[in-house]
């Protein structure tokens, strides 16, 4: 009995007991304690020219936030983001309506520009009119400068003509008056039909005055027989002409007067006569006789 005295409920509480509870207590306190505030998100974040925003979610689980409070979060950064942006569109558009203001007394400027450009464009109508007619200056001399080839041209094939014209007179006065030239002689020479004791010029020298006569003749017409220089020399080239078509029929009568020892002469003769374009008058020495 004395023992269960001892042990009685006036007995004061053990120290092993006292200290269970309070343990409990401290958990207790700790499990109510707030969790630590998260920091806002960094506006450099949503600056990344990479961002991505489920990516970016994504990153965020370890963050002691509720969704919804995330969510009101970027409502809140939205808002504030928007509100900043029409800040700047009325700053800056306030700041356009200014510059109206602030350009005023630009127009004499503006007026000055513009004369220095018409100017300018007067002055490039005014060099294309001058290049306009520098042009149809040079195309005139041109046209003066091919005139004047062809009139020297034209000079130097007179002066051949009359060169040509001179000779052939020469050369048919020598034959007309008897005289032979040494060219003639060798002409002669060369010729084995001719005839002993023929009289007129041989068939090579008439052969060769005939071709002269009608270089003379193409010539004339290269020139044109309706220029006065031409005009002047007709008469000249008609006696040339009546003077060889004159040797040809003294030769022509002497071969055929020879018969059959001439018919070879004949026939040369009849081709220079083709040559002149005297055919008629190669008849009609033939008939002549």
């Amino acid at each position: 009995m004395a023992h269960l005295s001892v042990m009685s409920p006036t007995r004061p509480v053990s120290s092993r007991s006292f200290t269970l509870a309070s343990s409990s207590s401290s958990e207790d306190d700790e499990d109510d304690a707030p969790l630590p505030f998260p920091t806002a998100l960094p506006r450099s974040d949503f600056l990344a020219p990479d961002f991505d925003p489920a990516e970016y979610l994504s990153s965020l689980a370890n963050r002691h936030q509720t969704l919804e409070d995330l969510r009101s979060d970027l409502r809140e950064r939205s808002a504030a983001i928007s509100t900043e942006l029409l800040e700047l569109v009325n700053t800056n558009y306030t700041s356009f309506l200014s510059l109206g203001d602030e350009l005023k007394g630009g127009e004499e400027k503006v007026e000055d520009v513009r004369v220095a450009l018409l100017g300018f464009r007067r002055a490039v109508e005014e060099i294309k009119g001058h290049v306009r007619e520098r042009g149809s200056e040079v195309a005139g001399l041109n046209k003066d400068l091919t005139l004047v080839r062809g009139d020297i041209e034209t000079g130097r094939e007179m002066v051949e003509l009359d060169e040509r014209i001179s000779a052939l007179e020469a050369r048919l006065a020598i034959g007309s008056a008897g005289h032979d030239s040494d060219e003639s002689d060798e002409d002669e020479g060369d010729d084995e039909d001719e005839l002993e004791g023929a009289v007129g010029s041989s068939t090579a020298k008439l052969a060769q005055l005939a071709s002269q006569y009608v270089t003379v003749d193409e010539l004339t017409n290269d020139i044109g027989r309706e220029t006065s220089f031409v005009r002047k020399t007709e008469e000249r080239l008609t006696r040339c002409r009546n003077t060889i078509l004159l040797d040809l029929g003294t030769a022509l009568k002497e071969a055929k007067k020879a018969g059959t020892r001439g018919q070879v002469k004949l026939l040369r003769l009849m081709s220079i006569y083709s040559l002149v374009d005297a055919q008629a008058d190669a008849v009609k020495t033939l008939k002549s006789n």
